[in-house]
C-alpha cells in the first residue's frame, strides 16, 4: 500500500480538483461571517438552510481577493442598495479550490445583484403575504388619524443628524403651532435595529394615552441599511399598534415592509416633519373655515331676528296702545259706576241720618216741655211715680222755659 504524508494527499485533492473542476459555477447561496482584513480581501462562508427547518444543511469557505471585492462590493451595494453583510441571499460565479494548507475554498470572480433584488422583493411579498394572511396587514392605516397631532413619540437615534433636522422643522414653522416631541431611543442600522425599536414600541404603548402619533424617523446613513426594516416581527408590532406610525426612514424610491404597514410613510426626518405641520394648517384652516361659516350665520340670524323683532316691536306698541285705550275706557267706566254707586251710598245714608236726627229731636226733652210738659226730679232724678215721694221730700219741676223747686206735704 501506497504511502502518502498530509502535504502530498492534499496536493493530489488540489490537482484532482483542478482537472475536475476546470470552469466557473454559478453559486446561489447565503453568506455569513463576513470579514475584511488590512489587506482589502474578503472571507465569509457560504451555507445553505433547509426552507422548513432553517438547519444548515451545507457549508464552504469563500475568497474574493481585493482587487476583485473594491469592484464588486460598490457595483452590488448601488445596485441593491443593500449592504453586502451577512443574512443575504447572493449570486456569485466561482472557481472551486482547494489549498494544501488552507483546504477546499470557493473564489468569487463575479456577482449577480438582480438575484439579492429578487429574493429581497419575494422576501417582502412573504411577509406582507403573512401579515395579510393573518388579517393585521392594514389595521395601523386603517387608524382615523389624529385632528391635532401635537404630541410625537419619537423613536431614532439620539446622535442621529435626521433627529435635530426633524426638530428643527417643527420648532421653526411659520404658523407657530406648538408640538411636544418625546425621543425614544433606538438603534437605526444593524442587527440590533428590530429588537430595539420594538423594545421602545413597548416603552410608547405603557404611555399610550399621551402620545397622538407615533414617528420612526431615520436621518443620513446608506440606503444599503434599509434591510433591517423589512422584518416579519417589526412589521407585525407596527402594524398592530394602537397609535397611527408614520415613518421617515429611506429616500424616494426605497419602500420597505415597514413603509407599507405604516400609517403614512414620507422621504425623510424632515418630509415626517412638514406632513404634520401640514396637518396642523389643514386643522387650522378648516377651524377657520368654521368659524367664519358660524360668524356668517350668526350675522345672517341677528339681522333676521332683528327685523323679526322691529315687526313685532311695532305690533306691540300699537296693541299696547289699543289695548290702553280700551283699559281707559273701562277704568273710565268702573270710576264712573263706582262714583254713582258712592253717591247712592251717601244720599242713603244722610237720609237715614236726617231721619234718626228727626226722630232724636222729636225724643228730646226739650221737644216734649215745648208741648207743656214737666219734669220732676228728686236728686236730680226724674220721678216716675208719685209713690216714691214722702212728705218733707224736695223736688224739682223743670218747665219750657225755667223750674220751681216744691216740698212735698
Amino acid at each position: 500500500m501506497e504511502q502518502f504524508t498530509l502535504l502530498q494527499l492534499n496536493g493530489l485533492v488540489s490537482q484532482t480538483i483542478r482537472e475536475v473542476f476546470t470552469d466557473y459555477y454559478w453559486l446561489a447561496a447565503e453568506i455569513s461571517d463576513v470579514r475584511v482584513n488590512t489587506s482589502g480581501h474578503c472571507y465569509l462562508e457560504f451555507i445553505e438552510k433547509n426552507p422548513k427547518t432553517g438547519v444548515i444543511e451545507a457549508r464552504a469557505k469563500g475568497n474574493i481577493w481585493n482587487n476583485i471585492f473594491r469592484m464588486l462590493k460598490p457595483y452590488f451595494e448601488q445596485t441593491t442598495r443593500q449592504s453586502f453583510s451577512s443574512g443575504i441571499k447572493i449570486l456569485v460565479k466561482v472557481s472551486v479550490d482547494f489549498h494544501e494548507l488552507y483546504g477546499y475554498a470557493l473564489t468569487v470572480v463575479d456577482i449577480d445583484p438582480s438575484y439579492t433584488l429578487g429574493d429581497m422583493q419575494r422576501q417582502r411579498q412573504l411577509i406582507l403575504r403573512q401579515l395579510e394572511e393573518e388579517g393585521v396587514l392594514d389595521l395601523n392605516r386603517e387608524l382615523e388619524f389624529p385632528l391635532l397631532p401635537q404630541r410625537i413619540a419619537v423613536i431614532t437615534s439620539e446622535t442621529a443628524a435626521g433627529y435635530e433636522d426633524f426638530l428643527d422643522q417643527l420648532d421653526k414653522n411659520k404658523e407657530r403651532f406648538v408640538f411636544y416631541p418625546v425621543i425614544f431611543p433606538a438603534t437605526m442600522q444593524g442587527d440590533k435595529t428590530e429588537e430595539s425599536i420594538i423594545a421602545a414600541l413597548n416603552t410608547i404603548y405603557t404611555h399610550r394615552d399621551q402620545f397622538d402619533v407615533v414617528v420612526i424617523i431615520r436621518g443620513g446613513g446608506s440606503s444599503s441599511d434599509l434591510h433591517c426594516f423589512d422584518s416579519y416581527l417589526l412589521a407585525a408590532n407596527c402594524a398592530q399598534f394602537p397609535i397611527p406610525i408614520i415613518t421617515g426612514i429611506g429616500h424616494e424610491r426605497d419602500e420597505t415592509v415597514l413603509d407599507f404597514v405604516a400609517h403614512t410613510r414620507a422621504k425623510t426626518p424632515t418630509a415626517v416633519a412638514a406632513f404634520l405641520i401640514e396637518c396642523m394648517q389643514n386643522a387650522y384652516f378648516e377651524l377657520s373655515d368654521m368659524q367664519q361659516a358660524i360668524v356668517s350665520l350668526c350675522e345672517e340670524n341677528i339681522l333676521q331676528n332683528r327685523h323679526h323683532l322691529q315687526t313685532s316691536l311695532y305690533r306691540l306698541q300699537t296693541s299696547t296702545s289699543v289695548l290702553l285705550e280700551k283699559q281707559q275706557a273701562l277704568l273710565y267706566l268702573y270710576r264712573t259706576n263706582i262714583e254713582n254707586q258712592l253717591t247712592q251710598y251717601f244720599a242713603r245714608k244722610k237720609h237715614l241720618l236726617e231721619v234718626q236726627e228727626q226722630f232724636l229731636q222729636l225724643s228730646s226733652p226739650e221737644h216734649v216741655l215745648s208741648r207743656g210738659y214737666s219734669i220732676t226730679t228728686k236728686d236730680g232724678k226724674a220721678v216716675k211715680s208719685a209713690k216714691i215721694l214722702n212728705p218733707g221730700d224736695v223736688i224739682e219741676t223743670i218747665f219750657q222755659s225755667g223750674k220751681t223747686s216744691s216740698t212735698v206735704r
